[in-house]
């Protein structure tokens, strides 16, 4: 099974972002950060069939929908309003916003049709209350990161720059855009995915968080499809904006894939990731009303939701398991998502796989290493295997 590749914290807490050099911050006159927007309007389509019902950044990770980690995480730095860019089932949101209290003031803000990244947060641009030279706050809705949010605003404010973007180095960049910083710090270009090894100029990679003046929203086109990555940083460079970027070595990962998706909720879970969000650190999560056999097996970081049962001799390993699911006696199931209300039979095996909402999986199947099934599914008894009946 091929391993998704998440960077760790040095050491409890944050990495600090360092300031470039003969630049000092002056903390009495630079305004703390206290307004955002979470990009949350995509279809998560990398995700399906999980988010064929609820969106990527509401489905839950370890124990509560991933977009209440962010949320929180922006509150402790300091952030009193947040707003969030909607399109995709934005409903869903409304609701769970509208029955939350999570300490910090939540407006939604919902495209009529996909704007892009960029687009979005022009879009939620009539929301927000910050004066022209004042921070704010941008982060995609699907990264899940250690970023110190204090230290990338400080460095924001220090340098006067007009956008600042959190870095991070990968080992391998070719499946990213590249973001090359001179010494102090400056970014000199936004490069598309390398294809071959000479172009590979740095390891440092855009990852999801930027800190921009809000003057620089308001010269984002209104009302048609704005990537930020592709049309609004070069543009600033193109105009001689100062775009600077901070690289952040600490934990870092894009939930985007189910084997993402999984590892993320078991690292918040086993506290490898950071989250004010997560109710308990250990080696699984059970939430209230779940049912786990006594002599069943449950480990590695697995969540087990509410009112979900695992049966006897079940052995669940580095999952997630929904809301209401069931697990059958001697059922394996590592590394996998089973949907909420879904149920896996009695020696079934799971194996890196989906299982939608309200599937049922018979008796002693076997579904490994990317299999997905759909919402509502029945595969028989017996009926799917990878390996022979011995």
């Amino acid at each position: 099974m091929s391993v998704i590749s998440a960077r760790y914290l040095r050491k409890p807490g944050v990495a600090r972002a360092r300031l470039p050099q003969g630049v000092r911050a002056d903390c009495g006159t630079l305004r703390r950060v206290t307004e955002a927007v979470l990009l949350v309007g995509g279809q998560g389509t990398r995700l399906r069939p999980l988010t064929i019902n609820t969106p990527k950044p509401m489905l839950p990770v370890a124990g509560v929908p991933f977009t209440v980690h962010q949320i929180t995480r922006a509150r402790d730095a300091g952030v009193t309003r947040i707003v969030l860019a909607t399109s995709y089932k934005a409903e869903v949101f409304r609701a769970f916003i509208d029955d939350s209290d999570l300490g910090i003031e939540v407006v939604i803000a919902t495209e009529d049709e996909p704007l892009g990244t960029g687009g979005a947060i022009r879009h939620a641009l009539p929301f927000l209350e910050s004066g022209p030279d004042e921070p704010v706050l941008i982060f995609n809705g699907d990264v899940l990161s250690g970023v110190d949010i204090d230290g990338l605003v400080q460095h924001h404010q220090a340098t006067g720059s007009d956008v600042t973007l959190y870095l991070t180095p990968v080992d391998d960049p070719r499946a990213y855009g590249l973001v090359p910083t001179d010494q102090d710090g400056r970014v000199t270009a936004f490069l598309e995915k390398p294809k071959a090894a000479e172009e590979i100029v740095t390891n440092n990679i855009n990852a999801g968080c930027y800190v921009f003046k809000r003057s620089v929203i308001d010269r984002i086109p209104a009302g048609r499809p704005v990537s930020v990555e592709r049309e609004t940083f070069p543009g600033l460079l193109t105009d001689g904006a100062l775009v600077t970027g901070v690289v952040d070595s600490g934990y870092w990962l894009d939930l985007g894939t189910p084997l993402a998706f999984v590892q993320g909720s078991c690292d918040l879970v086993l506290g490898a990731a950071p989250s004010p969000a997560v109710p308990s650190v250990g080696d699984f999560l059970a939430l209230p009303g779940a049912q786990i056999a006594d002599d069943a097996q449950v480990h590695g970081g697995t969540v087990v939701g509410r009112g979900s049962v695992i049966a006897p001799g079940a052995v669940v390993t580095g999952a997630v398991v929904f809301d209401g699911a069931e697990i059958g006696e001697g059922a394996h199931v590592s590394h996998s998502i089973v949907g909420v209300g879904a149920v896996v039979g009695a020696g079934t095996v799971l194996r890196g796989a989906v299982i939608g909402d309200g599937a049922v999986i018979g008796r002693g199947n076997e579904l490994l290493d990317g299999v997905r099934v759909w919402p509502s599914a029945q595969i028989a008894d017996g009926t799917v295997r990878f390996s022979s009946d011995s």
